[in-house]
């Protein structure tokens, strides 16, 4: 059942973290854990199971392009789904970020419905 998977939201603005959260929580996916940075959340990814990550673009160590690189190179890792999230609606960031295997990408501010809607069309699209 969808519900019960497991995210990571990575951002660099705990503000934003919580908002997110919150806002899964609401479409009924409650189990979520945080990172700060892209550091952080590889750390977590590579030592706890997780079916989603949730991540900003823009962070300081390691921003969510470099992120996505690791997740998508490490063999553990890349089958899982990654929604980029930006204040930035750049065409070369949304295309950059649909070439390094993303499943999606959402520009802040975003409301519940578009999180929603975006999450479970790459939940239906990866079968999960």
């Amino acid at each position: 059942m969808s519900s019960a998977l497991r995210f990571l939201i990575v951002d660099d603005f705990s503000t934003m973290r919580r908002i997110v959260r919150n806002l899964l929580k609401e479409s009924g996916f409650s189990d979520a854990d945080e990172a700060e940075d892209g550091v952080v959340a590889l750390h977590k990814l590579r030592n706890s199971k997780f079916d989603f990550v949730v991540t900003d673009i823009n962070m300081p160590n390691m921003n969510g392009f470099q992120l996505l690189a690791e997740v998508k190179s490490d063999e553990k890792l890349k089958h899982l789904p990654v929604l980029m999230v930006t204040a930035e609606a750049r065409k070369e960031d949304i295309v950059a970020a649909a070439q390094a295997g993303a499943a999606g990408y959402i520009v802040k501010p975003f409301t519940k419905a578009t999180l929603e809607e975006k999450v479970n069309l790459i939940i239906k699209k990866q079968g999960l």
